[in-house]
């Protein structure tokens, strides 16, 4: 019995350990982005902004069915940096849904 408690805890701390990690490296490139628009003109923002467009149109209308499975990887790749490098430019409030709650119920006290 306590050979098993034993393993389930164990499994347990290994499991939230390798998410905290992978969190950790994520979290290091959204803010590197950010540094780098940071230092930018708006000219260079609004170009590098074009770009990205440019780039996310390119892969869409690509014919993915003849791409291999390394390169449809390579693809999506790619598509996430490119859509972290845009989040970073774009500098937009986010509002979690427990926040919207908060919001409206503080509304319906207040009037």
């Amino acid at each position: 019995m306590k050979r098993k408690i034993y393993l389930i805890a164990v499994t347990m701390l290994l499991t939230l350990a390798a998410f905290n990690s992978n969190a950790a490296t994520l979290t290091g490139d959204k803010k590197d982005y950010k540094e780098a628009f940071a230092k930018m003109t708006e000219e260079q923002k609004q170009a590098r902004i074009e770009e990205i467009k440019t780039r996310v149109n390119e892969i869409k209308a690509m014919d993915k069915s003849q791409l291999n499975r390394q390169e449809r990887k390579e693809l999506r790749h790619e598509l996430k940096e490119l859509k972290h490098e845009a989040a970073a430019a774009g500098g937009g409030v986010y509002l979690s849904v427990g926040a919207i709650i908060i919001i409206i119920l503080v509304l319906i006290l207040i009037l």
